[in-house]
């Protein structure tokens, strides 16, 4: 099955020439610093860089968007490579893809705006709010209600992951009908799962009520909500949450593919409007991005004010604040990643400084070939706090690895570190522990999986910072030791 979709993938990109390069938007040194200078985590001494030319090809990645923050405005934006391997028609600094879980932190704006205009209330429960149905209550798990607080940032205990899509001549349920895991719904119903606020569970399941919430609050439709309260005043043409995708976005989209091909229907459908259902273009969420950056700046005039901004970035739980995740070790950065059925994304940025990234790709292996296109990136404009350059592995002594050992547990997942004579491995309950390569004294790569760790200073905790989602791991407390059995 491997080599013949290989062989697949092969047979399309023979078929479909190369792009002209000016397909994909200017060039300047920037640009050529990212085609040039690609590498892993961690490289061999003497190792060159990869090109983006190889890297798309051994990622299997048929197209990429990219869009660059600096100074407090968009740098540069530009693609490469195909928007879909059927047309061969290229990418474009305007192609529009889907952003996938990114869709959260612009939901996420819109409710915080409605928060501002009294319209809804952080602090009180949704169902308050809700006119066209209710969350069933659980009497032991969310006694008094979820609020808006809890859902925004996953902390209201409410279950469903995400979402698979539909195909484009699918019957598609309502809201509702989601919510309550009724036909034609694909997934379960949304309901409490664990007590209300005492842990993060990411839950998407979440944001399609938070989504009901918003329509039924306005009294329009959320895709309509949307383009007034933040696509539309911020400029993002090229933006819509249209499930499947209005005339304008089919104009230049690119498809979703896999094994290098389209995949059946080129796209699915996400009528989970508010977690995973944005069509958008790299510039436009780096225009989303840059008026964050300005009103964290206590600038005013942009989508919500200052005080709401802090509020929007500052962690409820773990690294996740109201939308999206947030990094508080070094400078302070913000973003949120997605993955649809052959989409992956990812942006990030920093809270104090005009400077960020949007990556957007369409198939393959799109996750690691984002990382490093976003640590090349980082490595020409000196963001350390985003992405540091790639490294050698470097060599720990027992008595460092010893401080690292331990068990750690977070987002529901709980992961045994343990130090041996040949490094540190990670024991997440699969056939065998899995090797950790040390990138320095606290920053650790799963080479198998493409995950990087950051430890604190103390190794209290560590966080996911490359090639999975942003969950913070706490260490475990010992457990208490048996009490002994009394004597004769």
């Amino acid at each position: 099955m491997i080599a013949g979709g290989d062989a697949a993938a092969q047979a399309k990109e023979a078929r479909c020439a190369v792009p002209a390069t000016s397909a994909g938007g200017p060039s300047n040194a920037h640009t050529r610093y990212v085609e040039a200078n690609l590498n892993p985590p961690v490289i061999q001494p003497g190792a060159r860089p990869y090109s983006l030319a190889e890297r798309m090809r051994t990622y299997d990645v048929p197209g990429i968007s990219v869009a660059v923050i600096h100074g407090g405005k968009l740098d540069w934006a530009r693609g490469w490579g195909l928007r879909d391997t059927a047309s061969c028609a290229p990418v474009t600094p305007d192609t529009a893809f889907q952003a996938a879980s990114i869709s959260k932190v612009a939901t996420a704006m819109i409710a915080l705006r409605l928060v501002e205009q009294g319209k809804l209330a952080l602090d009180q429960d949704i169902n308050l709010w809700l006119r066209s149905w209710q969350l069933p209550r659980d009497p032991k798990l969310d006694p008094d209600g979820v609020t808006l607080r809890q859902l925004l940032s996953h902390t209201a205990g409410l279950g469903v992951h995400g979402f698979p899509g539909y195909l484009p001549d699918a019957p598609l349920p309502t809201p509702a009908q989601i919510l309550d895991g009724k036909a034609p719904a694909n997934t379960a119903a949304v309901r409490s799962v664990l007590p209300v606020g005492a842990q993060w569970t990411y839950s998407g399941g979440g944001y399609v009520l938070t989504q009901l919430a918003l329509a039924d609050v306005s009294g329009m439709p959320f895709a309509d909500l949307a383009q007034r309260e933040l696509l539309r005043p911020l400029g993002m043409t090229r933006s819509a949450y249209a499930q499947p995708p209005t005339t304008a976005i089919r104009a230049d989209m690119a498809f979703a593919h896999a094994h290098g091909t389209p995949i059946p229907g080129n796209y699915h459908v996400y009528p989970e409007l508010g977690p995973a259902g944005l069509w958008t273009s790299a510039s436009d969420l780096a225009r989303l991005l840059i008026d964050v950056q300005a009103s964290a700046a206590g600038q005013a005039g942009h989508r919500l004010s200052p005080a709401m901004t802090r509020t929007m970035l500052t962690p409820i739980m773990g690294n996740w604040g109201l939308g999206p995740a947030v990094y508080l070790d070094g400078a302070r950065r913000f973003g949120h990643d997605g993955l649809n059925e052959g989409f992956q994304s990812l942006m990030i940025a920093y809270v104090d400084k005009g400077e960020g990234v949007v990556v957007l790709t369409n198939g393959g292996n799109g996750k690691r070939l984002m990382d490093e296109v976003v640590r090349a990136i980082a490595t020409d404009y000196g963001w350390k706090d985003i992405a540091p350059p790639a490294v050698q592995e470097k060599v720990l002594t027992g008595a460092e690895l010893a401080k690292v050992a331990g068990r750690f547990e977070g987002g529901g997942l709980s992961v045994i570190l343990e130090a041996r004579p040949d490094g540190l491995f990670a024991d997440t309950g699969g056939p065998s522990p899995e090797r950790l390569t040390a990138l320095s004294a606290t920053r650790f790569l799963s080479d198998a999986r493409g995950i990087v760790v950051q430890f604190t200073p103390d190794y209290s905790s560590f966080d996911i910072v490359e090639g999975g989602p942003p969950i913070k791991f706490l260490r475990a407390k010992p457990s208490a030791p048996a009490p002994k059995a009394d004597g004769p």
